[in-house]
């Protein structure tokens, strides 16, 4: 039993991180749950995708870029826009020469800046194309696997120092381990094998690869990660996934 109870702490605790929706946790949380709720992120994430999925699915009836649209609302709206957020701030900081604490700094600032505009707008403009372009067979399959993945990819970069020295997402890093990210891992593969096949296992690297190149030049520029660059490692993610399922797809028929 207290197992049981451990285990749905901390995937609340994921479902509180991840999403919009108000859960309240009545049992005691301490510190290490944070890190330990990083196993059930791509879980999370998988579920994220199936709601997506379902919208896509149920606005068949529509034209293509109309439904594309709305998939699009329906996931800013799932994760209260978090994640495009912290897309924008790394924007805004991590453009041009600027030292680490010029960068947190920007970064903190609440106010958005030409290059967080710039980016978003780039960014929804390249997944829009990306989702309208996807088969419709393929896309609610696209949608599970690209926010199951994202979400192991932002609990990969929380096995990065925090290039803070506080912040909401500092317990999340202080206390991950590799053990849980291994774990989600192993999920997240299941789920693009069981979704895509031997293709699965190719776009599924194809996608890791480019995130992690993300997550080596953000410790380059500033020493760790922080909220907003785990955020933008998801928005990538989540691209790169999308990417390599169209081209992959295209290639290998």
């Amino acid at each position: 039993m207290m197992r049981k109870n451990f285990i749905m702490k901390r995937l609340l605790i994921a479902l509180q991180f991840l999403t919009v929706l108000p859960f309240n946790i009545h049992k005691e949380i301490t510190a290490q749950d944070y890190g330990r709720s990083l196993v059930y992120f791509p879980a999370v994430g998988a579920a994220m995708g199936g709601v997506l999925s379902f919208v896509s699915l149920s606005c068949g009836f529509l034209p293509v870029p109309v439904a594309a649209a709305i998939v699009l609302i329906a996931s800013a709206f799932i994760t209260g826009a978090l994640h495009l957020d912290g897309f924008a701030d790394t924007c805004d900081g991590f453009y041009g020469s600027k030292p680490k604490e010029e960068i947190l700094e920007i970064m903190r600032d609440p106010r958005i800046g030409v290059m967080g505009v710039a980016g978003i707008t780039l960014l929804l403009l390249l997944k829009f194309s990306l989702i309208i372009s996807i088969p419709k067979d393929v896309l609610w399959r696209s949608l599970i696997t690209m926010c199951c993945l994202a979400r192991w990819t932002q609990a990969i970069g929380c096995l990065l120092p925090y290039a803070r020295n506080e912040g909401k997402a500092g317990l999340f890093i202080k206390y991950a381990r590799k053990k849980d990210i291994i774990i989600g891992g192993i999920f997240t593969i299941i789920v693009f094998s069981a979704l895509f096949g031997l293709k699965g296992i190719i776009i599924f690297f194809s996608s890791l690869i480019s995130a992690l190149l993300f997550i080596r030049y953000v410790k380059a520029r500033i020493g760790g990660m922080t909220g907003d660059t785990i955020g933008a490692v998801s928005e990538i993610t989540e691209v790169s996934a999308l990417f390599f399922i169209l081209t992959v797809g295209s290639i290998w028929t």
